[in-house]
């Protein structure tokens, strides 16, 4: 049976995005890496698999 990644939503409080975050376990940390969720709107951490989502209006200066 295959695991179900996890999906988080982000607003432009939480940019610029890493992953690992800085609330995730212990067990959950691998090395860090910066995602541009803005570009889409939807990135996957190519290390856990989390989705994140961008929800909101981007913050200024962002096209």
């Amino acid at each position: 049976m295959a695991e179900k990644s996890m999906t988080v939503e982000l607003t432009a409080h939480d940019l610029p995005l890493h992953c690992p975050r800085p609330d995730s376990p212990l067990w959950s940390q691998h090395p860090r890496v910066f995602l541009d969720v803005l570009k889409t709107g939807a990135v996957v951490c190519p290390y856990c698999s989390t989705q994140y989502v961008f929800k909101g209006a981007a913050p200024k200066g962002h096209h």
